[in-house]
């Protein structure tokens, strides 16, 4: 991989990991255009999703300001509740990160990758359809149990091509939570996880095994990551507060569609 590709591959990342698109899905779509083969895709992939993360840090940093602040009074206040209920939307990717994570990197290395990420991204196109048009009562804050259902969505979405901002906000309007709380929700809950990911790999030494990619890629895509979602999380907030994720369906239908039929022309 050289530097130009990780940068291509960083701003597709940066833009889908919001975009109810899937992020893990596109990656793998552009490496198999772009001819990139890597042999540790994980520890690539989780560079960029660290950029992102930071990313998000920078977007809502009042919010996690706000949270931290209330957290720190070391109270049940309402910040403290938020914290918990995003712990507890932690446990079944936790879970599956521990369990299944040999199994997800074989799966992106599969010969047949193309095909998965074609039909996830059909999946999240019905989610995001069905979250579009359905009309459940609104609640007015997201309870703990909505929190671990939603969680369970990011854990569904550790398959590529099912978006996770896409689950999980899908999930959580159609709970009935209101758009705002569920987009900043969706994009916070995720930030523990991958940070705690790039922690285990660094400790672990699985960072140095992807040393194959180079330095200077793994900056480039990083940078590249980290500008992409920036402008991408301020704008998914805005378009699910105005409720288009309908175009986005159509999009994962199309683009699902085409990966499928690549994969068998």
């Amino acid at each position: 991989m050289n530097v130009f590709e990780s940068i291509v591959l960083g701003l597709i990342q940066g833009l889908t990991e919001f975009l109810p698109v899937s992020s893990s899905g596109h990656l793998q779509i552009a490496k198999a255009l772009l001819g990139v083969e890597i042999q540790e895709n994980l520890t690539f992939d989780v560079t960029l999703h660290v950029a992102t993360v930071l990313s998000t840090l920078l977007v809502l940093r009042k919010e996690v300001g706000d949270l931290l602040r209330g957290v720190l009074k070391f109270q049940m206040n309402e910040q403290t509740q938020y914290f918990f209920k995003i712990l507890l939307s932690m446990i079944p990717i936790g879970i599956v990160g521990i369990c299944l994570k040999d199994q997800i990197n074989e799966m992106l290395n599969a010969p047949y990758i193309l095909v998965i990420v074609g039909a996830m991204l059909l999946l999240t196109a019905v989610l995001l359809t069905f979250a579009t048009y359905a009309k459940p009562r609104i609640k007015e804050k997201i309870s703990y149990r909505d929190a671990f259902i939603i969680g369970l969505g990011q854990a569904l979405a550790a398959m590529p091509g099912l978006s996770r901002s896409g689950t999980t906000i899908a999930t959580g309007l159609l709970l009935g939570n209101k758009k705002e709380s569920v987009a900043h929700f969706s994009f916070l809950m995720v930030i523990l996880p991958i940070l705690g990911e790039a922690f285990l790999e660094v400790i672990g030494g699985e960072m140095a095994m992807g040393a194959e990619i180079g330095l200077w890629p793994l900056v480039a895509g990083f940078v590249s990551a980290f500008a992409a979602g920036t402008f991408a999380c301020r704008f998914m907030i805005e378009i699910v507060k105005r409720s288009k994720l309908v175009w986005f369906a159509v999009y994962c239908a199309i683009v699902g569609s085409i990966s499928i039929i690549s994969y068998f022309a």
